[in-house]
């Protein structure tokens, strides 16, 4: 357990050095992660609208905190080009995030030309039970993404790489929270970039 505490705070520290430089990425991961949260509370009432809010508002922010807001070129605060850090993200690098994100966004075409996609999920009359069949096809998607990277990494690394990247995702949007809350009055304050605290904390 020791051992596996330890390498969940490493990826996690490598995750936060690499690519969450921006107090701008921050404030969105903030939002986010509160997202996330309160899908997670959802999946127990609703799990399509659940996986919607996870889709349409938690993974749209987070993931355009990376696109549009990191910086992609050299780092110089860890000494690392970005084709480095591309290269050893244990996780989705942002080759893999285009791959999964083309997925997520022609699901919901793929729906409306096929209601009921083949029997998998509830055929659509309304654009409601549209929605809620998308919400459904995302839902499968995420779990899906998760497992096929976690078995991954068993063979890429071993198995308690798959695993603790898998724990790392699941509870991410509460160590997010705790990380990142101070991050938008930071950025009111003209503070765009950490780079001062990931040099301190290194």
């Amino acid at each position: 357990m020791k051992e596996f505490l330890e390498s969940l705070r490493v990826q996690r520290w490598d995750d936060h050095r690499y690519y969450h430089h921006c107090r701008i990425n921050q404030s969105l991961h903030l939002l986010s992660a509160t997202a996330f949260v309160v899908a997670y509370g959802l999946m127990f009432v609703d799990p399509a609208i659940a996986a919607l809010l996870a889709w349409l508002v938690s993974m749209t922010s987070r993931q355009a905190g990376h696109f549009f807001f990191e910086p992609l070129g050299y780092d110089h605060v860890n000494e690392a080009t970005n084709e480095f850090k591309e290269d050893i993200k244990v996780g989705y690098n942002l080759r893999r995030k285009v791959v999964l994100l083309s997925v997520w966004a022609l699901l919901p075409l793929a729906i409306f030309m096929n209601p009921g996609f083949m029997g998998i999920l509830p055929a659509h009359e309304t654009l409601l039970e549209y929605m809620r069949a998308v919400g459904f096809a995302w839902l499968y998607l995420g779990i899906g993404a998760l497992l096929f990277r976690t078995v991954h990494l068993f063979f890429l690394h071993d198995v308690q790489t798959g695993l603790v990247w898998m724990t790392k995702i699941l509870t991410d949007p509460f160590h997010d929270i705790y990380l990142y809350h101070k991050a938008p009055l930071q950025l009111l304050r003209g503070e765009r970039f950490a780079d001062r605290d990931l040099h301190i904390s290194r």
